[in-house]
C-alpha cells in the first residue's frame, strides 16, 4: 500500500485521488527565527555595506586633514551660541539673538523688559542707623514697611555676619557718602576723535540682522525691527516666540548657517561632510533635543551627529572623571554630579537665576543710591551692556574688596558722543552676586510668565513620556519640607459615651451632595509642584542636595571634594572662596568625618564659559565617537529613537 494513505481498504487498489500531500509533523528544533539575531541584520550595519558597496560621488580629501577638523561643535546658550570645529583651540561666540524687519514698520512691537528682581515702592535707599553711635558697628537696622526693604535686611545681615567673622570693619555712612556723590556727578563728554572704541550703530539694514548687528540697531521700534532669543535656560523661548516652534527652529538655522558662513568659512554645500556634536542641558527636554535633532540632520542636512551632555562635556574639558558640576548660565544655574564618564540622573538640578539676575540685581542696588545714568532703560541692548560691564568689572564675592571705591564707565548711545561717569558704591558690588546664595530677592513667578513646554503629552513618538521624568531625587529631597502632610490612616478613637458625631454634608440648591474637590495635582503626582519649588534653591544648598542625592556620606564626601564651576557666571572674583565657605559651613555639622570643600579650578587658559564647549570638541577628536554618530537616514527611519540607541542618557 502506497505511504500516505492511511486505511486504505484491501479491495481497492489504493490510488489516491487527489494530489495534495500530507506533510510531516514539523520538527521543533528548526522552528527558531534567526531575525536581527546577527549584528548584519541591524540598521546601522545595513548602512555600512551600503556606503562600501555603492561609491556614487567621488571624496574628495579634506584641505585641513586635522583631527577634528570635519567635526562641529554647537553648543546654544541663552545669550551667546558657541560653534566652531573641534580642532580648534576656542569656539567662535556669537550672541544668540535675531533681528526680523517687520512689514509695516509701525507693527513693530516696543522694547520690553521681564522684571525677574523684586522692586521696592521707592527707589531711594532709606536711611540706616549710622553704625559710629551703635553699640555693634555690624547691626543692621532699617525703619521701613517696605517688603523689598524687609529681604535686602536679611540679606545684608548675612554679609555683615560674613565681615564679622573674618574681622572686616564697615564704612560708616558709607550709603549716605555714595548717594551724595552720585547725585551731584556730571558726565563727562568723549568727542569721537579721541573714542577708540567707537560703534558703527544701524538705523535700517537689511531683513535680517544676526547676532551684534542685531545689537547694534539704534532703535529696533522705530526701525521695524523685532528682536528675539531662540533660547531661554534649558529650553525654547516660548515668551518671545509662543506657540510657534518653526519660527525658533528657523531663527536657530539663520544664525548657525550665518555663523558657519561668516566665521568659518562652511557654506551648506558643504554640510553633508560635517559632523555635528550638539551639547545639550543635563536636565534637558526630549522636545527640545528631537526638534534640535530633526533641525540639524534633516533640515540642515549635516553628515551626522551625536548629542552630549552639558556636566559630562565639562569634566571632559576639564580632565575630570568623577566632579559636582555647578554651570551658572545666565538664566539659569544647573548642578549634577558625574561618577566614572556617566551623569547621575537623580543628581540633576535646574535653579531659575543666573547671571542676568546679578546684572538686575545691581541695577536695582545702583538705584537706590543715585545712580549717574539716570536714564538707562534695560530694555535696550546698549544700555543692558553698560550693566553687564559694570558687573564684570566691580561685582566681587570677597567681603575683603567691599570698600567705598570710585569706579567709571562709558555709555555710548546711537549717534552720540560717549559719556563718561563717575560712580561710587559700597556693599552693593558684592550684594548683586549674592543672590546666588540669597534667591528671595528674585522673582521666580514673573520670570516664568509667558512661558510654556512645547511638548504634548498626547503626541509623542515614544511609548511613555510623562512629566515625571523631570522630577530627581536631589528636588525631592530639597522641597520634603514643603510637601503636604499625609493623612493618618489608622482608624479614629471611639468617640466617648453620650456624645454625638456630626457630619456635614454639602447640598445644592436641588438637595444633591456636592462632592468635595478634589486636591490638585501637580507633575509627578506630587501636592507641589517640586519642579518649580527645588528651582528658588540657594547655590550651596543645592549642591549639597545634589551630592545627597548620590548616596551617602562618602559619596556626600567624595562630590564636595570635586566642585567644578563653570559658565559665565564662574568669573566672578571671589567665586571659589564663597562657595567654599559656604558648602563647608552646611556639610561640616551634617557628614561625619567630612574633610575640607574643594572647588576645582578650569585648565589654564581657558575660560569657564567655554569648558563645556572644550569637552565637546575633545569628544568629537576621539575614536569612540564613532559609535555615537546618528545619520540622516537613521533619523528618518526611527527619529528621537535611533539618538537614544546611541546615547544612554535619553
Amino acid at each position: 500500500m502506497p505511504r500516505g494513505i492511511p486505511n486504505a481498504r484491501r479491495d481497492e487498489d489504493g490510488l489516491r485521488y487527489t494530489s495534495f500531500y500530507v506533510p510531516f509533523a514539523p520538527n521543533p528544533k528548526h522552528m527558531l527565527s534567526n531575525y536581527l539575531k546577527a549584528e548584519t541584520q541591524t540598521l546601522w550595519a545595513r548602512n555600512a555595506q551600503k556606503k562600501s558597496k555603492a561609491r556614487q560621488e567621488e571624496v574628495v580629501p579634506p584641505q585641513d586633514a586635522r583631527r577634528g577638523s570635519q567635526i562641529i561643535v554647537i553648543h546654544p546658550g541663552s545669550r551667546s551660541l558657541r560653534i566652531g570645529k573641534a580642532s580648534d583651540v576656542f569656539p567662535v561666540s556669537v550672541p544668540s539673538v535675531v533681528a526680523r524687519k517687520i512689514r509695516p514698520a509701525s507693527d513693530a512691537p516696543r522694547l520690553s523688559f521681564v522684571q525677574g528682581i523684586f522692586r521696592p515702592y521707592s527707589d531711594t535707599r532709606p536711611q540706616q542707623e549710622d553704625p559710629s553711635t551703635a553699640q555693634d558697628e555690624y547691626a543692621v537696622k532699617v525703619t521701613s514697611d517696605d517688603p523689598f526693604d524687609e529681604k535686602m535686611t536679611e540679606v545684608t545681615i548675612s554679609l555683615r555676619d560674613r565681615m564679622r567673622f573674618y574681622k572686616l570693619r564697615v564704612t560708616p555712612n558709607a550709603a549716605n557718602v555714595a548717594s551724595t556723590f552720585n547725585e551731584q556727578f556730571q558726565p563727562e563728554i568723549i568727542p569721537e576723535h579721541n573714542d577708540p572704541f567707537q560703534l558703527e550703530w544701524i538705523k535700517d539694514g537689511a531683513d535680517v540682522l544676526i547676532g551684534e548687528k542685531a545689537l547694534r540697531l539704534a532703535d529696533p521700534q522705530e526701525s521695524g525691527y523685532v528682536l528675539r532669543w531662540p533660547i531661554r535656560g534649558s529650553n525654547f523661548n516660548t515668551r518671545d516666540y509662543g506657540s510657534s516652534v518653526q519660527s525658533i527652529l528657523a531663527d536657530l538655522e539663520t544664525i548657525i548657517q550665518h555663523t558657519l558662513s561668516e566665521k568659518l568659512g562652511i557654506h551648506p554645500r558643504d554640510y553633508k561632510n560635517y559632523g555635528v556634536v550638539l551639547v545639550v542641558p543635563d536636565l534637558y527636554d526630549r522636545s527640545y533635543v528631537r526638534e534640535l535633532g530633526n533641525l540639524i540632520l534633516m533640515t540642515m542636512g549635516f553628515k551626522q551627529m551625536c548629542a552630549q551632555q552639558e556636566s559630562l562635556a565639562a569634566t571632559f574639558g576639564a580632565g575630570l572623571s568623577n566632579a559636582c558640576v555647578v554651570d551658572i548660565g545666565a538664566v539659569k544655574t544647573s548642578v549634577a554630579c558625574v561618577d566614572e564618564g556617566l551623569i547621575i540622573p537623580d543628581t540633576r538640578l535646574n535653579l531659575s537665576m543666573g547671571g542676568d539676575d546679578i546684572t538686575e540685581f545691581l541695577y536695582v542696588l545702583l538705584q537706590r543710591i543715585h545712580f549717574p545714568y539716570r536714564d538707562i532703560n534695560l530694555a535696550r541692548s546698549y544700555d543692558w551692556s553698560v550693566m553687564e560691564d559694570l558687573k564684570s568689572r566691580i561685582c566681587t564675592l570677597a567681603e575683603g574688596d567691599v570698600a567705598l571705591n570710585l569706579y567709571d564707565f562709558v555709555v555710548r548711545k546711537p549717534f552720540k558722543p560717549a559719556e563718561k561717569y563717575g560712580l561710587r558704591a559700597y556693599d552693593e558690588i558684592i550684594l548683586a552676586p549674592m543672590v546666588l546664595f540669597e534667591p528671595r530677592m528674585v522673582d521666580f513667578v514673573a520670570k516664568e510668565e509667558g512661558l510654556h513646554s512645547i511638548s504634548h503629552p498626547n503626541i509623542s513618538d515614544e511609548v511613555l513620556q510623562l512629566h515625571g521624568d523631570q522630577i530627581t531625587s536631589a528636588m525631592i529631597i530639597s522641597t520634603q519640607h514643603l510637601m503636604p502632610a499625609v493623612p493618618n490612616p489608622t482608624a479614629p478613637r471611639a468617640e466617648a459615651e453620650g456624645s454625638a458625631s456630626i457630619e456635614i454634608v454639602q447640598v445644592d440648591e436641588e438637595g444633591k451632595n456636592v462632592k468635595a474637590p478634589a486636591p490638585p495635582k501637580h507633575p509627578g503626582g506630587y501636592g507641589i509642584d517640586v519642579v518649580f519649588e527645588a528651582s528658588k534653591l540657594p547655590l550651596d544648598v543645592a549642591i549639597f542636595n545634589s551630592a545627597r542625592a548620590a548616596g551617602g556620606d562618602e559619596k556626600i564626601r567624595k562630590y564636595l571634594q570635586a566642585v567644578l564651576v563653570i559658565g559665565g557666571g564662574a568669573n566672578l572674583p571671589g567665586m571659589s572662596h564663597g562657595l567654599e565657605s559656604r558648602l563647608q559651613a552646611i556639610a561640616t555639622p551634617l557628614v561625619v568625618d567630612m574633610e575640607k570643600v574643594q572647588i576645582i579650578p578650569p585648565p589654564k587658559e581657558v575660560e569657564p564659559a567655554v569648558l563645556a564647549w572644550k569637552g565637546a570638541a575633545v569628544l568629537g577628536k576621539m575614536d569612540g565617537v564613532s559609535e555615537l554618530w546618528v545619520t540622516p537616514s537613521d533619523w528618518d527611519v526611527l527619529g528621537l529613537r535611533g539618538l537614544k540607541e546611541r546615547c544612554f542618557y535619553l
